[in-house]
């Protein structure tokens, strides 16, 4: 199953150099080339992201990925949910950080 994180930074790689190889796309990202083809795949199958072949590069297997309207659509959503998750995941830190901090205080010097 592809996670907002994974659509995120998928989406966010695709908008920022749509010519990348998927060999490219998958160290950049740090995934194996046959997660990158099953994350492309999905993306794709939801309308979000089509591509095009260069039709005149004599690599054949070049393609250029690009985000469609409705990929650009749900990009911004997936943003915002990743944006709000790690806000969450901010605030909680900061809480776990304030109740070390007062167990430390209320700890015996050594």
């Amino acid at each position: 199953m592809l996670t907002d994180s994974d659509r995120y930074q998928l989406l966010k790689a695709l908008e920022q150099n749509p010519n990348l190889s998927q060999r490219q796309l998958a160290s950049e990202l740090g995934y194996s080339l046959g997660k990158l083809n099953y994350c492309l795949r999905a993306l794709m199958d939801k309308g979000w992201v089509k591509t095009e072949n260069f039709r005149n590069n004599q690599n054949k297997s070049a393609y250029l990925y690009q985000l469609t309207p409705t990929g650009i659509t749900e990009k911004a959503r997936v943003t915002q949910r990743f944006l709000q998750r790690k806000l969450e995941e901010h605030q909680q830190i900061e809480q776990e950080i304030e109740a070390l901090k007062h167990e430390v205080a209320q700890q015996p010097e050594i």
